[in-house]
């Protein structure tokens, strides 16, 4: 009897990998409700500028005189940066700031320094060469105060000596903060290391509780918004992406009342009701979102509510740029067992450590696979079985259960599966 197979493309990198899978296998192909492009992206920032929400508009903010900093993200995120700015400028000029007054700050969080080739690609040539553009510098941090949690706020200079700060970015699903965009651009975007470290040493407190993605009631996201109102945070730009990268909504105004806005529509469109099966195939979507492991951990954690305890995640990213963080490949490197991991994280928080901690729990509930172009030994550590390829993979997969029913999920970096 022949079985009859179906071809799924599954990004992996800037490429794509094919997933042959037989079809009494698949129990579904999790798919994020697409808005339909109906306008233009940059026809949607603008008419989200001129309409901000609880806001006046940034012309009417601005003057000749307005200090302007402008936060973008860095190169780990699909935030189309270039096409967010032009509209974004035309709204200042017309309250006629200045491009000598403009400075545009990536936020870097904790993540590496970008090439001047990788800021000029994320902002576009021509913006490149007529606005300032630096990048946050952990090390030039000002106090500003504390948030009620605790967590010192201490904003990168060239933010706080602005009078207007406006913050762009992405929204989209986030395993610890609830969401990205808002006011996450200030805290960890811009932050010190002492303020980011402080931050993010919540997790271990909530690490064992109900998933903070897709939540924006969680302290994680209360946290950041305290410390972005206590940096000044006048006004946020923030859009929300299909799965091919392109702009279908923009939300502008107040960091909470836009940013909210935006929320629903990304959980309108990226939450999907699932029934739990026995294993799931999860690509990242691609790069940015599988440029190293520590980014591709995300799209694994989505990916859980999906599978049903003791059952398989086959995790399919590139990783061109290994690990992508030091501590977490110590960690990886020191822990022998997931529960080392999850372990050590609660009796010390350490940054980086926090991924080795979410890959040990998810490990010590399913088994996990790694399509990527890490080293086998890196895969190992990191407590996932490596996998030359997706077929190898799933061959593994169906040689213990052959009637295994598979969800399949192509953006797993957007997509959060809810159980049913």
């Amino acid at each position: 009897m022949t079985t009859n197979v179906k071809t799924i493309p599954l990004a992996f990198g800037s490429g794509i990998l094919e997933l042959d899978m037989p079809e009494k296998n698949i129990s579904s192909i999790i798919l994020p409700s697409e808005l339909k492009i109906t306008e233009e992206g940059a026809s949607l920032i603008k008419k989200a500028l001129e309409n901000p929400m609880k806001s006046k508009r940034l012309s009417e903010i601005v003057n000749p005189n307005s200090r302007v900093a402008i936060i973008v993200s860095d190169v780990t995120r699909p935030t189309p940066t270039a096409k967010l700015l032009p509209p974004l400028l035309e709204e200042l000029y017309l309250g006629g700031a200045k491009n000598e007054n403009i400075t545009i700050v990536f936020a870097l969080g904790l993540h590496r320094n970008q090439t001047e080739e990788e800021c000029r690609q994320l902002v576009g040539e021509e913006i490149f060469e007529k606005i300032r553009c630096v990048q946050h510098d952990r090390k030039r941090c000002r106090l500003l105060g504390k948030t009620s949690f605790g967590t010192p706020v201490e904003v990168f200079e060239e933010v706080v000596d602005s009078d207007v700060i406006i913050s762009t970015g992405t929204l989209e699903f986030h395993y610890y903060a609830g969401y990205g965009g808002g006011g996450k651009s200030i805290l960890p975007g811009v932050s010190s290391e002492k303020s980011i470290l402080s931050f993010h040493s919540f997790y271990s407190k909530l690490f064992e509780g109900d998933p903070l993605s897709g939540r924006t009631n969680s302290p994680a996201r209360q946290n950041i918004e305290e410390a972005a109102r206590i940096a000044g945070l006048d006004f946020i730009i923030n859009v929300v992406l299909d799965s091919k990268k392109e702009i279908v909504a923009a939300v502008a105004g107040d960091l909470i009342e836009a940013h909210r806005k935006g929320v629903k529509v990304v959980d309108s469109m990226y939450k999907v009701p699932v029934e739990p099966a026995d294993a799931v195939v999860v690509s990242c979507g691609g790069f940015p979102k599988d440029i190293n492991l520590y980014q591709a951990t995300k799209s694994l954690e989505n990916a859980t509510s999906a599978v049903k305890r003791g059952g398989s995640i086959i995790l399919v990213a590139e990783c061109a740029e290994g690990i992508g963080n030091k501590v977490y490949e110590c960690w990886n490197r020191e822990c022998g067992a997931p529960e080392d991991a999850v372990k050590r994280f609660k009796n010390h928080f350490e940054f980086g450590g926090h991924k080795a901690a979410i890959v040990g729990r998810a490990a010590k509930e399913f088994k996990l696979y790694l399509v990527s172009k890490l080293p086998e030994t890196e895969s190992k550590n990191a407590f996932f079985i490596p996998a030359m390829s997706i077929d190898e993979a799933l061959e593994k997969v169906l040689s213990e259960n052959p009637d295994a029913k598979i969800h399949v999920m192509p953006n797993g970096g957007w997509t959060l599966p809810v159980k049913q």
